[in-house]
């Protein structure tokens, strides 16, 4: 089960990633993993580094996936975040934090969804 519900999850990613390069983002990579937690997509967006978290449903039953990115996920996130500036050594480069939200076959974006405070 695991294993089928993450391919599901790199099959979607996948298709964020085409929908951001429609956008003009340039992916820098999929699924960063680091030993404090994984940020879905890396992109550049113009001079901005955009770190995306990307949420699938396949209907409404089950809620908006735009809401499924709460305060705890959003700090994972943003932890993750400035390790990977850390690491790459990328100093004080613009960021934001945009999600993505699949429901069946549409995708919504919402740019700068949050702020990546400690």
């Amino acid at each position: 089960m695991t294993q089928n519900k993450r391919k599901t999850g790199a099959a979607y990613e996948q298709a964020a990633g085409y929908y951001l390069e429609q956008q003009g983002y340039v992916i820098l990579q999929y699924n960063y993993r680091c030993r404090v937690g994984e940020i879905d997509l890396i992109a550049r967006d113009g001079d901005c580094l955009v770190f995306c978290e990307v949420k699938y449903r396949r209907s409404g039953s089950r809620g908006n996936p735009l809401e499924a990115v709460d305060a705890r996920k959003q700090y994972r996130i943003s932890r993750c975040a400035r390790y990977y500036m850390m690491e790459k050594r990328l100093g004080d480069i613009p960021c934001r934090y945009d999600v993505i939200g699949i429901e069946g076959s549409r995708i919504t974006l919402i740019k700068n969804a949050f702020e990546g405070g400690s």
